[in-house]
């Protein structure tokens, strides 16, 4: 299994990004996928999360209206197209999915939200 974040950057306060997670090594299609995010010097948090056919979406409410998790199978990648991004968003952003009852990380990319 192995899951790769990109899309990552330097953005300013309002600005937007689409994260992006591509999936291999096990069948993407039939899984639940989430992001999750640690910002600096916290711990790590629930983001949204997205079902195998992508009807069920749900946010944290920190970001409820503002991101967008979505999913292409025929990919094996999921998004976070995240906007009006805000300075407390500023983190580390991983995606995840468990197969078997273990857990699956990418390594995460970093957002920054700066002026």
């Amino acid at each position: 299994v192995q899951l790769v974040e990109s899309g990552g950057a330097l953005v300013q306060p309002g600005g937007s990004l689409r994260l992006s997670c591509a999936a291999s090594g096990f069948a993407f299609r039939n899984f639940l996928m989430s992001w999750h995010r640690q910002p600096p010097e916290k711990e790590r948090e629930f983001v949204a999360a997205i079902s195998p056919s992508g009807d069920r979406t749900p946010y944290a409410n920190s970001v409820k209206g503002r991101f967008t998790i979505s999913r292409d199978n025929a990919k094996n990648t999921v998004y976070l197209q995240m906007n009006n991004l805000t300075p407390e968003d500023t983190a580390v952003y991983y995606c995840k999915t468990i197969l078997g009852g273990q857990l699956y990380w990418g390594k995460g990319t970093l957002v920054n939200v700066s002026s």
